[in-house]
């Protein structure tokens, strides 16, 4: 293994640090804190607050694991790891891992808590419902390296 100057020694940190110890916990208690600072505010609803985390969460999520692309110590002539999502340099592209099923369960759940606080309301039901399907149709094992109507393509 090559430790690359101003680096960790390891060569592409996107492929395992969302599976490092305390990290869960941490997005967990950033979401939950975006939550609460939702609900401080005076004349945002609790069904808004819960939508929009949900909303804001999702486009986090979208951009940050499925849009931005390279590794940042890798030099641009490595063709490898340019053209990949963060998402699928996680664990080094092997599907099903815990991280990925996190990953995946996260949107998911918060959809669920979403919809309960809601009390399903339409308008809620199906902004939340578009956003998790935008942003977990990505996560699926046919659509690695797939880059759909070469969207994000280079």
């Amino acid at each position: 293994m090559t430790v690359i100057a101003g680096g960790h020694g390891e060569l592409n940190p996107n492929s395992n640090w969302l599976g490092a110890r305390g990290t869960w916990l941490a997005y967990f208690l950033g979401v939950l804190s975006a939550h609460l600072i939702l609900l401080s505010v005076p004349f945002i609803t609790i069904p808004m607050a819960w939508t929009l985390t949900n909303l804001m969460h999702n486009a986090a999520h979208l951009y940050f694991l499925h849009i931005i692309k390279g590794a940042p110590w890798y030099s641009i002539e490595n063709d490898t790891r340019r053209r990949l999502t963060h998402w699928e340099q996680i664990d080094d592209g092997e599907q099903f891992t815990s991280t990925r099923k996190f990953l995946t369960a996260v949107p998911i759940v918060l959809f669920l808590l979403t919809c309960l606080y809601t009390r399903n309301d339409n308008e809620h039901f199906i902004a939340n419902f578009i956003s998790l399907v935008i942003v977990t149709l990505p996560k699926l094992p046919q659509f690695h390296g797939v880059r759909l109507f070469n969207i994000n393509k280079y």
